[in-house]
């Protein structure tokens, strides 16, 4: 007979514009890789798009050819340009906080590079399970099925595609670049206003998975 036990509690979260307001920082990157290439980048376009790999927005600046050294040149600026002016959304470390409360594994998976990820966990003292870096859309999918995740949290509706690929529910704030009626349309199963609401959600979800 199949048991009928749940899985172990296993949660994954998007990083940019979910845990982190990353906006300040990026934009001080791109206004210090600006300076360095002479190349002018609007930052306050880019950072309104923020969500896929950082190749695909330097792609809009530089020649196709001299995007993957940009890219090398722009995560080398980031250590020292993005970390201090970037802060936690509001209820990010509570929202961590609540997955291992009741048990559970809670993992970041991002698009942005894994080291400049963890220099932002570091910072703000959010201390996920597992960290994984460079993963955008479906690409998450595969990450967060090989650690049995039953739910993505994101803010974009790349995360709600990664979330669908790994058929796990997605979870949605819009915190940023997509509104609630953008994320509802993609597909995501829950949207919250923000991740202040996400621990009593996660207590209804798991006091469900239990009965």
């Amino acid at each position: 007979m199949a048991s009928t036990v749940p899985r172990p509690l296993t949660v994954g979260f998007d990083l940019d514009m979910t845990l982190i307001d990353s906006r300040p920082g990026i934009a001080a990157t791109y206004r210090a890789l600006s300076a360095r290439t002479g190349v002018p980048i609007d930052e306050a376009l880019a950072v309104s798009r923020i969500g896929p790999p950082l190749e695909t927005e330097l792609a809009h600046w530089f020649p196709a050819e001299e995007v993957p050294a940009v890219a090398d040149r722009y995560r080398a600026l980031y250590a020292t340009h993005a970390i201090t002016p970037t802060g936690a959304l509001a209820g990010a470390l509570e929202a961590v906080a609540a997955v291992r409360a009741l048990g559970g594994r809670a993992l970041v998976v991002t698009a942005k590079h894994g080291p400049s990820a963890r220099l932002h966990l570091d910072h703000l003292g959010i201390e996920p399970d597992v960290l994984i870096g460079r993963l955008w859309a479906e690409a998450k999918g595969e990450a967060l099925r090989e650690h049995g995740a039953q739910v993505y949290v994101g803010d974009h509706t790349g995360d709600v595609r990664g979330a669908r690929a790994a058929g796990a529910l997605s979870v949605a704030v819009p915190t940023g670049p997509c509104d609630a009626a953008e994320l509802r349309a993609a597909g995501a199963d829950v949207v919250l206003e923000d991740l202040t609401r996400f621990p009593a959600w996660l207590t209804a979800f798991e006091a469900g998975r239990a009965a």
